[in-house]
């Protein structure tokens, strides 16, 4: 085993939430190290969530990384919401004053891993064996072995556990200490990026007796989409003029004169839906953010968001301690951080079994029910909007 490295917060995990963690701290002047076991071009190169809240895009610029969001983005007033004969529009901004932008999580990765090169602090990609210790006294520290093989240790003042679902961090809250609670839904998403324009202004989030479809886009010249499909599904069972000939049913092709484009499919995943929560997100001096602490279902477009916020709580928190020396923030990030996850959890769950058919023809009913809700209740579509705009971070 090497020297230790000393630092002063040690972040483990290099996706948005662990770059963006350490983006504000070194703002803050407060030393990081950076541990994530995949390499720099494997993490560029995961394909996540497009839509950033009005909240995230005002965090991001206020900290000197909007440029590109604003010169590349794509600024959307509201969505679509589509059954088939029926399609109507619901404008966030005449609800609530806020918008939302559709601009790649790889592209906010980019600038946030450009971030930090420009900061010069320690990095170590593709490391392995990464193990938590004493995260419950005052000199907390991670292991792992770096991609030479080399054995390395380090001491910090406290751990971000942003290492995602799978990662290690919230493993290391004890058994007794742990709660967590989780729901599996039976449907998952078909997701297909295609090299064709979009054939829509904004998203189209579309219920059909077929199942859910979403139009969702990554620029001018690639479009994002989704089918309902099982869990278990099979790839090899969809080739490309089925999913196309799905999502022109789905989404109303031909419906008052609308069209679905088709082109080259580049990309077919299936993507399991779940919602999950981990309390508390602070133990000691460990503090989890993001996917390792909370999962949700795509449909509310909550995710990253909820990254975002949790980044932006915790800075705060460990600023306020650090550097002022004033405890309390850090002491209440779970409770501060959890009343927001609550919230956006409900949401996307609400999103979700609004559009996701079960097969159950009273289900149906009460799906098409909430959906001309929304639609015509100016109080519905404007707590739609609200939700899905974005809450202000720390809500």
């Amino acid at each position: 085993m090497n020297q230790p490295i000393r630092t002063r917060v040690v972040v483990v995990g290099a996706g948005p939430a662990g770059l963006l963690l350490t983006h504000l701290l070194d703002r803050a002047g407060i030393d990081t190290v950076l541990l994530e076991n995949r390499s720099p071009d494997y993490v560029l190169g995961r394909i996540r969530a497009g839509v950033l809240e009005s909240s995230s895009v005002d965090l991001l610029t206020e900290v000197g990384l909007g440029d590109r969001i604003h010169a590349e983005g794509d600024e959307h007033r509201g969505i679509y919401l589509h059954w088939p004969g029926e399609k109507h529009h619901l404008d966030f901004v005449d609800h609530v004053g806020r918008s939302v932008w559709i601009y790649g999580q790889t592209e906010v990765t980019k600038d946030l891993m450009a971030a930090r090169e420009r900061a010069g602090q320690q990095s170590y990609y593709e490391v392995a064996d990464v193990t938590l210790h004493d995260v419950d006294t005052d000199r907390p520290a991670v292991s792992f072995t770096d991609a030479d093989g080399t054995p390395r240790r380090v001491e910090a003042e406290a751990v971000a556990g942003c290492d995602g679902f799978h990662g290690p961090s919230r493993g290391a809250l004890p058994d007794d200490v742990r709660r967590t609670w989780e729901r599996t839904y039976p449907y998952a998403w078909l997701g297909v990026l295609a090299d064709v324009a979009p054939s829509t202004d904004e998203l189209i989030y579309s219920w059909h007796p077929d199942g859910f479809a979403l139009h969702s886009m990554r620029s001018a010249t690639v479009s994002r989409l989704y089918l309902q499909v099982r869990p278990d599904e099979d790839l090899a069972q969809w080739p490309d003029d089925r999913v196309w000939e799905a999502l022109a049913t789905r989404l109303g092709h031909g419906e008052d004169g609308w069209t679905l484009q088709s082109g080259p499919i580049t990309e077919k995943s299936v993507l399991p839906m779940r919602s999950f929560v981990a309390t508390p997100m602070r133990h000691g001096r460990l503090f989890l953010a993001g996917d390792a602490a909370h999962i949700v279902p795509p449909a509310g477009a909550k995710g990253l968001n909820l990254a975002i916020a949790d980044v932006c709580l915790l800075a705060r928190a460990l600023t306020a301690w650090l550097v002022d020396g004033s405890p309390g923030l850090a002491e209440s990030y779970s409770d501060d951080a959890l009343r927001r996850v609550w919230r956006c959890t409900h949401f996307s769950w609400w999103m979700t079994s609004m559009l996701h058919t079960t097969g159950d023809p009273f289900d149906e009913q009460l799906q098409l029910s909430q959906l001309r809700w929304v639609t015509t209740s100016e109080a519905a579509a404007a707590g739609l909007a609200e939700n899905y705009a974005g809450l202000p971070i720390g809500f």
